[in-house]
């Protein structure tokens, strides 16, 4: 079959992709995640608990399809990225899907019973299937920026040598942290827009206030410890964008400081932190003003120029490796065949378009605030 794009292109364009699916997986159930952490903190009755929940509970389900395209568009376009990071990071990950369940548990059983002791029970497990998940995403992001204690053989077999409690290092708990603040700034935005004007609203706000700064202050740790630190990692000698898809093939190095070298190269990349930094802001203005539609665009920008900003000052590489680095997995190096992300990106085109729309026009059906009478009187509230 004949291919319109060169590899190269094809390559670009799903790292590009990967990034779109892991911001709109954290523009949508990252407020899901964030809302339900705050759950046991701006709600002190059942009836305040259930305003919170009710504000995610008819879109938490559809808003997890980004993250099973996320991990889709994984395993198809970058299946080595996919064999070393979900083998490598499996206890991680099974923490995080045993949080996740816990969110549809906690939503469908929660009210079947009237008990207090049995609803608070559930509470908590929704506060922790929103915080853990927030915190070892962090954590992962943190890691990838370190580097991945694995490597490949000569036949690309992946062996990792580290462990559980090895992937909290005082780094990646920084980045894991930043995440929990940024997706409570989103939960809180969320709130904002979702809430009744009343108790449970302002103390959303008020957690929102406390979170910005406190995002801005780990995004500014991150970027000290990424320039001062003894991260990085760089390509050396004759580099092939359009080459084969074997990492032996090109030779990376550790390089600390080499995760600015993208923003010194390109300066237009600057915006990404730059809008990673002016969000939170753009959602304190919101709060101070009562703005809420303001105070969820905030946390938004903020969602979209820290993932970007780990993306841009990564590129071309996708997951480096700490122990080995010429095992590192880069864009030009660990990617499907050429008219394997072809096929994909022509099912994208049709396709993501009909998750977009489908997901506007339920947003459109369910816009409004959910309001006490309606937690009291509706049969359909959890």
């Amino acid at each position: 079959m004949a291919v319109p794009l060169d590899y190269e292109t094809l390559r670009i364009i799903w790292w590009a992709l990967m990034g779109v699916l892991l911001i709109g997986f954290a523009l949508t159930d990252g407020f899901d995640l964030g809302a339900a952490a705050l759950l046991p903190f701006v709600a002190r009755s059942d009836e305040e608990r259930r305003l919170v929940i009710n504000t995610i509970g008819a879109t938490w389900e559809g808003n997890q399809v980004w993250f099973i395209l996320g991990g889709g568009a994984i395993f198809a376009a970058w299946p080595l990225v996919y064999a070393v990071s979900f083998s490598g990071f499996y206890l991680a990950m099974f923490l995080v899907l045993a949080a996740l369940i816990l969110r549809p548990v906690g939503f469908k059983y929660r009210s079947k019973h009237h008990d207090p002791k049995w609803r608070s029970r559930w509470d908590w497990a929704l506060f922790v299937g929103g915080f853990v998940p927030a915190l070892v995403f962090g954590v992962a992001v943190g890691n990838v920026l370190l580097g991945a204690p694995f490597r490949l053989d000569s036949d690309l077999r992946s062996f990792y040598e580290g462990g559980l409690l090895g992937l909290f290092t005082p780094f990646s708990l920084l980045t894991g942290l930043l995440s929990v603040a940024m997706l409570v700034l989103h939960g809180a935005g969320w709130l904002s827009l979702k809430l009744e004007p009343g108790p449970v609203l302002n103390r959303a706000r008020l957690y929102g206030r406390i979170a910005a700064p406190i995002a801005i202050l780990l995004f500014l740790g991150g970027g000290a410890f990424v320039a001062w630190g003894s991260l990085g990692f760089r390509l050396e000698g004759l580099i092939d964008p359009a080459g084969p898809s074997n990492p032996h093939l090109i030779k990376a190095v550790a390089a600390p400081g080499a995760w600015l070298d993208n923003f010194t190269a390109h300066p237009w990349m600057m915006a990404a932190p730059v809008l990673g930094l002016i969000g939170p802001l753009i959602a304190m203005l919101g709060i101070t003003v009562r703005r809420d539609l303001l105070v969820f665009a905030g946390s938004s920008l903020a969602n979209i120029g820290i993932i970007a900003t780990v993306g841009l000052s990564m590129f071309p590489f996708i997951l480096p490796s700490s122990i080995d680095p010429a095992s590192s997995l880069t864009a030009w190096n660990a990617s499907s065949s050429q008219p394997t992300l072809f096929l994909m990106l022509i099912v994208t085109i049709i396709f993501l378009p009909v998750v977009l729309a489908y997901t506007a026009w339920a947003y459109r059906v369910m816009f409004g605030r959910v309001t006490t009478e309606q937690v009291r009187f509706n049969p359909d509230y959890y």
